[in-house]
């Protein structure tokens, strides 16, 4: 690691950045060749900044981080799953500071093999826990993020069919996100739902005891009504006795979980309430795959609403060859729930609604080309007490919609 000579790892920085921007007196500049720039054309930036060195690339961070990570006193959570990851791992941190405690946590989604191994490095070093997010869309990235972070509790929110394009079928799934419980020294401990998909082949790749959850726990009506307001649905309810069971290992009460939920509210553009113009909008369009898409769909039509439920559904990205069928999957999952209209935006959802033939059902269906007509559409059809759910892959920028000012194309 250049720049770092004579200097011990543990006290040798005050933390890490790949922005050299952002680099202040002390920390360490990690420099890896992008798609577009060449982090290797900053380090004189950094160096004049003040940085303590220079990480060369994705294998020395890993190797650096590797290292810190020992140094730790840390207890290291992980947390992985197809959707609700980040929800989980914002809970879990929440959960646990409720008790008193100091908690270290993955910012945003930063889950990959450059967020991992900087959140490490980022890591005080009196942290009582440290809780990182495992993101992963192709196989084997799971197994490199635990030999990184050597987890001692392990937590799976769902099984789903993101990203099956590289992963064929949801056991392939299941077998990558299960490699987080693989990985789990014997005294640690795996935190699952029993309403997992995969919780049979989950439970049974565990090298730790598994502590289960369900939506039949006394402990879920407490918290479904905790999440009423501020996250609602039952994958939300299953997100967070998730997360209080990991908690409650470490001795805090239910009750601390609770209070904690009064001020808890999501990073991103995840389910973020908008009111303008008479209208509410909710925009979850961080992300989509079929599983939370759904999801999201179950919970917006239990939403309280003085006018009309409409579903703005844009593509979701990374289905492979089953992108039809997902897609189809998802259109009849709206069509069968109590919503007055679904829009949707992109050639899959466009495709899907083609393949739907006709029936009572699709009329309530606005099949759109690109934002320009979706932002059109709603400027005609929307009305004041209406409720509208902006729901789609980021890379489908629906988010937009809620940008007035903007020229959306």
């Amino acid at each position: 690691m250049a720049g770092m000579e004579g200097s011990s790892l543990k006290g040798g920085f005050t933390g890490a950045t790949l922005d050299s921007r952002l680099v202040k007196p002390g920390m360490l500049f990690v420099a890896v060749k992008g798609e577009r720039v060449d982090g290797h054309d900053f380090i004189p930036q950094a160096m004049a900044a003040g940085a303590a060195g220079i990480v060369d690339g994705r294998e020395e961070l890993a190797t650096v981080a590797r290292e810190y990570r020992k140094t730790l006193k840390a207890v290291v959570i992980g947390v992985t799953g197809s959707a609700g990851k980040t929800t989980v791992k914002e809970l879990t941190a929440a959960f646990l500071r409720s008790g008193g405690f100091k908690v270290h946590a993955t910012a945003g989604n930063f889950n990959n093999d450059l967020g991992l191994p900087l959140t490490i490095l980022n890591c005080p070093e009196d942290a009582d826990f440290l809780v990182v997010e495992m993101g992963t869309n192709h196989p084997g990235e799971i197994a490199h993020l635990v030999d990184i972070a050597r987890p001692c509790a392990g937590l799976i929110s769902s099984i789903g069919t993101a990203h099956i394009e590289f992963f064929k079928t949801q056991d392939g799934i299941a077998d990558e996100k299960g490699m987080l419980f693989r990985s789990l020294p014997p005294d640690g401990f795996a935190v699952l739902a029993r309403e997992n998909d995969r919780y049979d082949r989950l439970c049974a790749m565990s090298a730790a005891p598994v502590v289960t959850v369900s939506q039949d726990d006394r402990e879920a009506e407490p918290v479904r009504k905790a999440l009423a307001v501020r996250l609602p649905g039952r994958h939300n309810v299953s997100n967070a006795l998730i997360a209080a069971a990991c908690a409650r290992k470490f001795g805090v009460p239910l009750d601390s979980c609770l209070e904690a939920l009064k001020a808890f509210a999501l990073p991103g553009d995840r389910w973020r309430v908008v009111e303008r113009g008479g209208l509410t909008y909710i925009s979850d369009c961080y992300n989509a795959n079929p599983t939370s898409m759904i999801a999201a769909l179950e919970t917006f039509a239990g939403v309280p609403a003085q006018g009309r439920r409409i579903a703005v559904l844009g593509d979701m990205f990374e289905l492979g060859e089953k992108s039809g069928e997902l897609h189809d999957a998802v259109l009849r999952k709206a069509l069968s729930l109590p919503l007055d209209a679904v829009a949707l935006v992109g050639g899959g959802f466009s495709a899907a609604c083609g393949r739907a033939g006709g029936g009572d059902a699709l009329e309530r269906v606005t099949s759109l080309g690109n934002l320009a007509e979706t932002k059109k559409f709603l400027a005609g059809f929307s009305r004041a007490g209406d409720v509208i759910m902006l729901k789609a892959s980021h890379g489908m920028h629906l988010e937009r919609l809620l940008e007035p000012e903007e020229d959306v194309r």
